[in-house]
Order: structure tokens, then sequence, then C-alpha cells
């Protein structure tokens, strides 16, 4: 029999909101539950306007000094956050994987020490914060530098909450930005534990955790005055939202929003002994072992029709052998989806393909009523590439396989989206390579491997997938701080 690996929940009194250096609870309360076993897991504070009044206030009285220390000691901060979380990475990870349903063995794990890598990896990078000279002539010195743009309110879905809240951290923190972070209340327990391994690090009010509703305390600080930038990664529909609310201040604004990223492989992909390689990378860039909760999976595959009959069976084997069940049992290489409605809706969407002539490969339409919302992985054939399937974003392990012939059909097939956040191309000819990267409509490419973003990269998208990027040095100077030019009259005289 397996034994489970409990998590450690937030020491009690720890569940509310962490602001200002302390922690405090809201009047109400949300429970978060395990969506794969569907039983609660413990109450966190339903934070509202007020909350989000008393963090943004803050971070505003923290943000003089904290801009004002040297970049290079908000790194050693962020190193040691990093440092911390290694050290407690298992802790973490259980956490995690209880509350967002993604399975210890192959993600909440990999996620924690992902998490660390990238508030070390900006915790090395802070100091590169620099600025130009300007040769404008003599008698003037003219020169540039970065300065942050204040308080940084920035949101986070439940798919890989503490990953995306490190990027957050990072970005805003080493820049000299002080932050309020909102969690998703499906799974805001992963960032209560990184908040518990900051208290006493970070001065108070640099950087805030308040728990809640989207609709209450999400709008609140979406819209607040007091937050000169927001950054969001969730839904379009969402994004749209927070965007007006932005607007009406000019708030600065990063969105990362939804995709229906298309892998696409031809032949010469599969040759010299590739196609075994080549198969699991397809299935590695769906997200299956995520339960395709990701935003960059993979979720439209265009196989050229000289080698489906040898790719699509090896593909749907690699995809089939993961194991589903409980995220906390470490044989498991694939959890469960994270709450009773996104369970519905990806119910819905396979059940309507099913409906309309689609033929499953593998999988079939998720159970009504499960004990854990648990799906198994779904290939989906017979299908256009203008089903509602093919073109909304499904949020669940369900790809959908369509075959092409030439080159200008699967790269119209590809850009007809309103989505472009990732693509994926495997060919080993570097005149295609090079065709088809410029001609993709997508802020991100991978070629040859269905990986994930590694810190360092620029990753963002076009489309309705949203503006600016993140995970480099590059993304947070351009998303997080402003350009300020100073231009001195060094004659003397005048």
């Amino acid at each position: 029999m397996t034994t489970h690996l409990e998590p450690k929940l937030p020491d009690a009194g720890l569940a509310g909101s962490y602001i200002n250096g302390t922690w405090h609870w809201p009047q109400g309360r949300l429970v978060v539950e395990n969506p794969s076993r569907r039983v609660p897991i413990c109450e966190v504070g339903r934070g509202t306007s007020t909350e989000v009044d008393l963090a943004v206030a803050a971070a505003r009285a923290a943000l003089p000094a904290w801009r004002a220390l040297a970049a290079s000691e908000r790194g050693k901060l962020l190193t040691e956050l990093g440092r911390r979380l290694v050290e407690n990475a298992e802790e973490v990870a259980r956490v995690l994987a209880a509350e967002s349903g993604n399975a210890i063995k192959t993600q909440s794990r990999g996620e924690a020490m992902g998490a660390a890598g990238v508030l070390k990896y900006y915790g090395g990078v802070a100091v590169e914060q620099k600025g130009e000279t300007l040769p404008l002539g003599p008698g003037l010195f003219s020169y540039s530098t970065r300065e942050p743009h204040g308080v940084v309110g920035s949101i986070i879905p439940w798919n890989s909450p503490l990953q995306l809240g490190a990027v957050k951290i990072s970005m805003a923190l080493a820049t000299g930005n002080c932050l309020v972070l909102k969690p998703a209340e499906d799974a805001p327990l992963a960032i209560l534990k990184l908040a518990e391994l900051a208290d006493g690090l970070v001065p108070p009010g640099v950087f805030n955790v308040v728990t809640g509703l989207g609709e209450e305390a999400g709008a609140a600080l979406a819209a607040h005055p007091g937050v000169d930038k927001v950054s969001f990664t969730g839904s379009s529909e969402v994004g749209k939202l927070i965007g007006k609310a932005t607007a009406d201040r000019i708030a600065k604004l990063t969105l990362e929003l939804g995709g229906k990223s298309p892998t696409i492989v031809f032949p010469d992909a599969i040759t010299d002994g590739r196609l075994d390689g080549t198969a699991q990378q397809v299935a590695n860039a769906m997200r299956f072992a995520r339960q395709g909760q990701s935003c960059t999976a993979g979720s439209r595959l265009f196989v050229h029709k000289d080698i489906w009959d040898v790719l699509m069976p090896k593909v749907a084997e690699k995809s089939a052998a993961l194991k589903v069940g409980d995220a906390l049992d470490p044989d498991v290489d694939m959890g469960a989806v994270v709450n009773a409605e996104r369970y519905g809706e990806i119910r819905a969407y396979v059940a309507e393909a099913e409906a309309q002539g689609a033929t499953f490969l593998i999988g079939e339409t998720p159970n009504e009523d499960p004990d854990g919302f648990c799906p198994n992985p779904t290939i989906l054939t017979g299908i256009g590439n203008n089903w509602r399937i093919a073109r909304e974003e499904v949020f669940g392990p369900v790809m959908v396989a369509i075959p092409f012939e030439t080159e200008e059909e699967v790269i119209a097939m590809a850009n007809d989206t309103h989505y472009g956040l990732a693509a994926f191309l495997f060919t080993r000819d570097i005149s295609r390579v090079t065709r088809l990267t410029r001609a993709i409509d997508a802020g991100w490419i991978q070629v040859n491997q269905g990986g994930g973003q590694i810190p360092g990269m620029s990753y963002g998208g076009t489309k309705q997938s949203g503006m600016g990027s993140e995970y480099s040095i590059e993304g947070a100077l351009e998303s997080y701080t402003y350009r300020k030019c100073v231009t001195i009259n060094i004659e003397d005289g005048t």
C-alpha cells in the first residue's frame, strides 16, 4: 500500500493575509479544498478592499527606503529567500500538491525547486539595472537610469502558483518596487508558506500577500489608485477586465493570458531513430503531467499526413502511460484539475466533441461525479481546426490532433486563432525552422523540445495572449521600471 506524503499546512494563525510584516485575519473566510480527494484542507482569509487598502498603504510607506537600497542588497535578500525555499522545498511541495492537484512526483517538487531558481536568478542579476550615457555634445552631460514604477499589484492563477508567484516577487522586488500579491483562492497555501519564509527577511511592507476572491480582493487591487503597475497571469477574459480597470488611471500593465498553442511535426522529426524521443516531447508539450493546466500547452497537434500512422500511436502510448490519481501519491504522474467548475468545463468540451463525431485515440468523456477531479489524458482526432474544442482554451488534459500536407496549410491553421502565446515545432530542416518561426504568431517558440520556461528566457505572448514579457532581466526592466533621462549643463556661467 502506497503511503501518501501528507502536507504540513501553514502554521495556525498564518493563513490570513501577510501585510506590513505581520499576519492579519480578514473578517471573512475561504475554504481551500484538495481536488484529488474533494475534501477541505483548511481555511484562509477572505480579503476585501479593506485588506488591499492596508497592504497598498504599507507598500507605499516602505517604498522610499526599498528603492533607495542598493540593487545588490535587494538581490542578496532574494537569493536568501531562494535558499530558504530550497531548504523547505519538500514541505512546500506537499502543500502545493494538496491544494493545486499537481502531482508531487512530476510537478510540485519541480515547481518548488524551480521557484527557488527564479528567486536566485533575479537575486543574481538585480545589479544589471544599467542606464546609458548620451553624447549630446560639449558642455552637456546626459545619462539615463532605470527607476521602479512604485507599488506593484500582482495577481496569479492556481495552475502554477509558486513558480508564478516567485516570478512576480522577484521581478518587482529586484527592480526596487514594493509588492502586493493576490494568489488564487483555490491555491493560496504555497504562497503563504513562501511568505512565512520571507517573514523577517525583507523589510515590513515591501512584500505583502492578500488572500481572497478575484472579484473582491483581485478587482480592488487592480483598480486601486495607489497601485502604479499591475501584473496579471490568468485568463484572457479576466485580463480584459483588468486592462479596463488600469486604463482609467493609465497604470502600467503586464498581462500573461491564455493560449491555444500549436505543435507542428514534420516527417524528418522522426527519422534516424528519433520517433520515440519526438513522441515523448510532443506529449511533454501538451503538459499532460500538469493535467493540461498550462497556458503554453500544445493542445493543437498538427502532424504531417506522411507520418500520421507512425507518430500518433507512439504519442498515444507515451501519453496513456501516465499514472493518474492522488497528487500526494508518490507513484502518481498526473494529478487532479483544480476544482469542480474546471472539471465540468473540461467534461463539457469533450462531450460536445464526442457528439460531433470526434474519435478518441486515448481517453474518454470524463465521469460526471468522480471521487477526485482526475480526468485521463485524452487525444481526439477527426476534428476540424474550426471546431470549438480546437479554438478555445480547454485548460485540461485534452489534445486535438489534425493532419496536414504543406507548410502553407499548417502555418495558416496554426495562426487561425486569437491567441499567440507559444508554439512547438519539430523538424531537422534549419531552413524550415527559420521560415516557420518567423511565420508563426507566438511570443515563445520551442524547436524539437517541449520543455518549460527557464529563468533568463524572454517569455510573453501576442494577440490576445497578453502584453509584456517575463522571466528575463530584460523583461523585468521593460515592464517594472521606467527610463529616466537626466541632462546637466556643465559649462560655467550658464
